[in-house]
């Protein structure tokens, strides 16, 4: 399967705002975008997208960057977000919170998202008692996560659990209670834009 490779940090310095690709290494001292606050390359300081088209590709780009999602398929989360009913921007921001590896990630069980898509690779998770391997699968209303191996998760400090996630520390398992609307809204990327960049 296909993903996304490279030095990450470069993807936050291009962004201009920390993306949390590295787990807790964005929250140190040793986050490059606190040394080099500027983009990569030769004239980094000097680069700079003003048009309304850099402007909404520059959005795409970090919420691609931020989910781990390659161009092909984040335009066919795009596509079914137009054609399902409903807020168009909900529906996208729904699709991307859905995918498994973010469930992990925002649980708790890993230390970036990244690690959550390795994990579930390597079929350290179930969903309702079945393994699932795939790190994009959709996760449904209702569905029960529990880890095969629970020494084997890397619990991460200081997270807050989002309200549409419910936690059974005793059991050991979360549950994905509903879909998050745009009230629970907190990326640091505009959905608008990114719609308005594939309306073109």
């Amino acid at each position: 399967m296909a993903r996304i490779i490279g030095p990450k940090c470069r993807m936050c310095r291009r962004s201009g705002v920390k993306l949390y690709l590295k787990g807790t290494r964005c929250d140190s001292d040793k986050c490059s975008l606190n040394k080099r606050p500027y983009a990569p390359g030769q004239h980094g300081n000097a680069r700079s997208r003003k048009s309304e088209y850099g402007l909404q590709l520059r959005e795409k780009q970090k919420a691609k960057w931020t989910y781990g999602v390659l161009e092909r398929q984040f335009r066919k989360y795009v596509t079914r977000a137009m054609e399902s009913k409903g807020i168009t921007s909900e529906n996208l921001y729904r699709i991307l919170e859905s995918r498994l590896d973010n469930v992990i990630f925002r649980s708790g069980l890993a230390v970036s998202r990244a690690q959550a898509r390795q994990m579930a690779r390597s079929g350290l998770f179930m969903i309702n008692d079945k393994v699932v391997k795939t790190p994009s699968h959709a996760v449904q209303p209702g569905d029960v996560i529990k880890a095969v191996d629970f020494s084997k998760v890397h619990l991460r400090e200081g997270f807050i659990l989002p309200d549409w996630i419910g936690a059974n520390v005793k059991g050991r398992y979360i549950t994905y209670d509903r879909y998050p609307t745009l009230e629970d809204f907190n990326g640091n990327y505009e959905i608008q834009s990114i719609i308005d960049f594939y309306s073109r």
